[in-house]
Order: structure tokens, then sequence, then C-alpha cells
């Protein structure tokens, strides 16, 4: 089984980026070989995550706060800072601050990648934590788990091929959410290959245990499909584009015209009632079918109707997130970071 010791540290380097982790960041820390460079850019973390990685022997990067907190800036600022540093690394491995990266991983992703000059980037299985804590965390796992071999995206969590970070200029800076998809996009315009393998990446603590939590999240996902498609238009990424359009007829067609027929019912006759019912047994089918599905995954009963439940509002969050930005974009201004820890 290979390990992280059998990744050539002189071809590889390691980028990390965080914002007041805490304790996850001290687990990341320990995570991470002692043979291979890191580079750790932190987005004005008020707790001891600084010093944590100065302790470390970790090279800090600080990123300023006048252009916005981003993780796309927090990445591009931490690869082009390790390559300033170590300017003949072939691979680099980015992790985020919240997540531990499995002993044996770097290993098995230079094996794979070092066999396939066209593989830009290679990722395996992020696994949450704690996925017994939370509803929210559990779907997080489930949600992590993407199909194996060539895809379309990768998540944070990759194993990055240099040439290919750098013929595309890495991430967008100014998307707050979306922004792997959007620069694997455009690595697959040049030919590139993106490939999901079976072995454990990361351990990821998504820390969400409320509602409000959960919703922040759901509301950022909604803002990203909608910048996506915005900027990418024809050529965006169809899984984006089916998130979006499913965002846009349960998240908001469909309330709008249960509300509307609320409306018109008590205001005008009352037989426009009937359009509200006709909608909520859409939602109710729509439940059903959801908690159908996810009991032949493997879910308990009761975990598979609090999936479809949470699935179905969720539109509703993700459509918050997409009127945000259509306003912002309306006023050119920009929309901050969201954080839902």
């Amino acid at each position: 089984m290979p390990d992280s010791s059998s990744a050539a540290p002189d071809r590889l380097g390691i980028v990390v980026i965080g914002r007041n982790e805490g304790e996850r960041f001290c687990a990341c820390l320990a995570s991470l070989p002692p043979a291979i460079p890191v580079v750790y850019v932190d987005s004005g973390s008020t707790d001891d995550s600084v010093e944590n990685a100065q302790r470390a022997g970790v090279h800090v990067v600080h990123l300023s706060a006048e252009s916005g907190f981003t993780a796309a800036r927090a990445r591009n600022m931490g690869w082009r800072a390790l390559l300033a540093k170590f300017p003949d690394l072939e691979f680099i491995q980015f992790i985020d601050g919240d997540c531990s990266l499995d002993p044996n991983w770097l290993g098995h992703a230079m094996a794979e990648i070092t066999l396939d000059d066209g593989l830009a980037i290679v990722f395996g299985r992020c696994r949450e934590r704690y996925p017994e804590r939370s509803i929210y965390n559990a779907q997080c796992d489930r949600e992590w788990d993407v199909p194996l071999g060539d895809v379309r995206s990768c998540g944070g969590n990759a194993f990055i091929r240099v040439a290919a970070l750098v013929q595309v200029d890495g991430y967008t800076d100014l998307l707050i959410a979306g922004e792997e998809p959007d620069m694997c996009l455009r690595m697959r315009k040049h030919g590139w290959v993106i490939r999901r393998i079976l072995p454990e990446m990361t351990l990821h603590d998504a820390a969400i245990h409320s509602f409000g939590a959960w919703w922040k999240r759901a509301k950022r996902a909604g803002h990203a499909y909608a910048e996506h498609v915005y900027i990418h238009k024809g050529n965006a990424d169809p899984d984006w584009v089916r998130a979006l359009a499913s965002m846009v007829v349960w998240g908001v067609v469909l309330p709008g015209l249960f509300v509307l027929g609320l409306g018109l019912g008590l205001l005008v006759h009352p037989y426009w009632a009937f359009l509200s019912l006709a909608v909520g047994s859409v939602f109710t089918l729509q439940f059903f079918r959801l908690s159908r599905q996810g009991k032949a995954k493997g879910l308990t009963p009761k975990t598979a109707r609090l999936e479809a439940t949470l699935l179905l509002v969720g539109k509703l969050a993700q459509s918050t997130g997409t009127h945000l930005f259509l306003l912002k974009n309306l006023t050119k201004s920009r929309t901050a970071i969201m954080e839902y820890k």
C-alpha cells in the first residue's frame, strides 16, 4: 500500500487554507507529512491558527482583507507562494484547514497521476469526521461520495498537476463558492482530465449542527450555481445547469404558484385555492419519491424522510442565494463571503 513517504517530496508541495478552524486546524497540521513543503494561507483568523502553523514550522501567508476573503484567492496565493519557494514542484495537494489528510493518500495520488500525463487532478474519498452528530453532517458525507472514474469537477481537497494549474492561472479569485468546478471546466477545455479514485483522501469536520448553518451553506450553493451558469453560459458544467434548473422549479416557480393560489383564493375566488392544492400535491409526490430513493440507497426510513425534507427545503435556501447573486449583479456590487460555521 502506498504511503506519503512514497510521494516524492521533491516533486510535491501542500497548500492549506483556513480561517478560525481551531482544533480542526491542529488536526490538519498533525496529519501532514513532515518531509513535504507546506504553505498555509490564513484569511484573517482571530484564533491561534497562525501561531499553531508557525509552531509546526509551516510557512504562513496572510490574505489581505482589502480584496475580500475567498477560498479561491487563498488557494491562488498559496500555490504561487509555494512555487516561488520551490519552482520545480510538479504537484500540489490542496487541503482545507478543517480537514485531515489520510496517511496513505499522497502515495495513492502520486501513483495514479504519474501513470497518465493527461491527468490534471486526482481526488479520493472525502468523509465527514462526525456524521453521527447531525443529519446535516451525514448529508455532507453522502454528498461527497461522488462516482469513481473521470468526472467533470472536484472539491476543495485535491491533488493537482502544476502544469495544468499554471495553464489556467488557477482559481477565479472573486468567486465566493464554486471555484473548483469553474477551474475544472477551464482545464477540461484544454484537454485535461479530472479523476476520482477509490482510496481515502481526507476527513472533513463540517461541524454543521444547526438548521441555520445548514441553510447558509445551501444558500451559498445557490449563489454558486447561478454565478457559474452566468459566467460560462452555454459552456457551463451540465451538472450545475441541472442543479440551477431544479432549484428554479422547486425553489422559485412552484412555491410562487402556491402563494399565488392562496392569494387569489382569498382575494378573487376560492377556486384559485385548487392551484395551491395542486402544487402541494406535487411536493408531496416528490417527497415520497425522494424518500424511496433514499431507502434504495440503504438509508433507514426515518433518515430517508429527513433527507427528502432537506433536499426539498434546500431548494428554497438555494433560491435565496440565487436571488442574492442576481441582486448583486444588477447593482454591480460584490457578494461577501458566506460563512456557515
